[in-house]
């Protein structure tokens, strides 16, 4: 499988409105970049930065890819316009949705070798950037969430081309598998079991399903 990058997205914190009459700080708002390559970090793209740590960010969640694949979807069908960066991913990808990647699969992109790690989960700040109080509501009950993924080996990346899976891991839960098994409580105890068992998943992950390595 190859995933073509439509776009690469970096952003850095700035206030992007307010919240019980306090300022809010995020880096969601991100724009493409230009020029030939980019740096891939341990846990950064080069020019990319978190304002809240605890949520967003570190090793685990270091690049966060969203398909163009599922425009349609929010276009067509919830008449939300669609671009490179609209869900704060840094990479904007064609190819495969949530349903065909898997945790733990293995991407290379240039110098660089990434893991998918987790699915992403909807906050309060994707709702207030896009300007839609059911944007989390929509993420949430469509599993159209994108994916985390950690930087296993660094390097330099082109902006324009794919990024080929080098290891599906294809027995493992996919990252809408996963997702589903966090936030629908219909999802049953086995299943929610294997997702918790796969060892690239996120530890974030499970502690959100409440089932932290305490509890595995």
């Amino acid at each position: 499988m190859k995933l073509r990058l439509v776009s690469v997205n970096v952003g850095t914190p700035r206030v992007i409105g307010k919240r019980d009459g306090e300022d809010l700080l995020s880096a969601i708002a991100k724009r493409p970049v230009t020029g030939g390559f980019i740096r891939v970090g341990k846990t950064n793209l080069a020019g990319d930065a978190q304002a809240n740590l605890r949520a967003h960010g570190g090793v685990d969640k270091a690049v966060y890819a969203y398909p163009a694949d599922n425009w349609l979807w929010w276009e067509k069908e919830k008449g939300f316009a669609c671009a490179p960066g609209t869900f704060g991913e840094n990479l904007t990808v064609h190819g495969a949705d949530e349903a065909q990647i898997f945790i733990g699969d293995r991407f290379r992109w240039g110098d660089a070798v990434l893991e998918v790690s987790q699915p992403r989960a909807p906050c309060h700040k994707f709702q207030l950037y896009s300007g839609r109080a059911d944007a989390g509501a929509l993420m949430t009950l469509s599993g159209r969430c994108g994916w985390y993924l950690r930087v296993i080996e660094e390097g330099e990346a082109p902006i324009a081309t794919e990024m080929e899976r080098i290891f599906a891991n294809n027995t493992a839960p996919s990252v809408r598998d996963a997702f589903f098994a966090c936030l629908d409580p219909r999802v049953g105890a086995e299943k929610r079991q294997r997702v918790v068992d796969t060892p690239a998943l996120a530890e974030a992950w499970r502690v959100r399903m409440g089932l932290g390595a305490n509890q595995a």
